[in-house]
């Protein structure tokens, strides 16, 4: 077989006769197969290398995608939680305030049912097309709720201190005797110490009793001191009933409050005893008014109630 190459690059044809060229021809056919293959190759990598850049730039931006997701859900999250916490603390709000509006209508003898605060109010409107509310809005009226209900409140406040000034005064002022089936043992006033012999000021009025017989609160009122007194009272408890009043409950043998609690008339506070300055069983009762002692008999109701 014979093969003409023509060529620019040539001065003429040339003719290869296979048969007689056989070397040269292998070595030429091997040389062309061997660029065609190169050149396959390198386009297949070449395009290999694009398509996995392309892989590669899609991957970043799919992670790219999924943080930005997950941010949005985390202020999203972020803002329910901000939502959860002003509702409840509007919920907290609206309950005190229900609260105090009950006891002022209480308070006020309100029976006419105009004040109700467990019926939800009648509400309502037009058929005005809505759109959607965003969660910054729906924080910012919860914030502009709670302003409203901290003004209510600081109002009903207000209220309830002048009803309470009017009308529970009267619980504040010791009318109650602290002890039953008892009598006085040692007025209020100059007497001579039933220990030293000399003349003293008695501040209070001794009650008998026996060890352990129930001692009274005489009025409303938060203990200011529950402990061991040196200086004569021993186990003593002191009552801070508001408006200036003040009692105090000395020699007792066992102590049934703390300092901090709200004790009521006629709750039992602690037990008669003798410890202290004392030659015997009773209690030793003061009542104060605006920083002096006063005698306590004519703020209580009777004796041996």
């Amino acid at each position: 077989m014979n093969v003409i190459i023509v060529s620019k690059y040539l001065k003429s044809p040339k003719l290869l006769c296979l048969h007689r060229d056989r070397k040269v021809f292998l070595g030429v056919g091997g040389a062309l197969c061997a660029l065609t293959l190169m050149a396959f190759a390198t386009g297949f990598f070449a395009r290999g290398g694009v398509a996995l850049a392309q892989v590669r730039q899609a991957q970043a931006q799919l992670a790219q995608e999924k943080a930005q997701m997950a941010a949005s859900r985390a202020d999203a999250q972020r803002q329910v939680n901000a939502m959860a916490v002003k509702l409840s603390e509007l919920q907290a709000q609206a309950n005190r305030l229900n609260a105090l509006g009950e006891r002022l209508v209480r308070m006020g003898k309100i029976d006419d049912g105009e004040f109700n605060f467990n019926k939800q109010p009648g509400t309502g409107g037009g058929d005005e097309p809505t759109t959607a509310m965003h969660a910054n809005d729906l924080l910012a009226q919860m914030n502009t709720l709670t302003a409203k209900f901290s003004h209510s409140g600081d109002q009903l406040k207000v209220l309830d201190a002048l009803l309470t000034n009017r009308d529970l005064d009267h619980s504040q002022i010791p009318s109650a005797m602290p002890l039953t089936d008892t009598y006085v043992s040692a007025p209020f006033g100059g007497r001579i110490d039933p220990i030293n012999g000399g003349h003293e000021f008695h501040k209070g009025i001794d009650l008998n009793g026996k060890i352990g017989d129930p001692i009274h609160a005489a009025a409303d009122g938060i203990v200011v001191r529950a402990e061991f007194d040196n200086g004569g009272y021993g186990n003593v408890v002191d009552i801070d009933h508001g408006n200036g009043y003040f009692t105090r409950y000395g020699h007792c043998s066992k102590l049934l409050v703390k300092p901090g609690d709200l004790v009521h008339a006629g709750d039992v506070i602690a037990k008669v005893g003798s410890t202290g300055r004392s030659t015997g069983a009773h209690l030793h009762f003061e009542v104060w008014i605006n920083g002096a002692p006063v005698n306590p008999m004519p703020y209580l109701a009777r004796i041996g109630r």
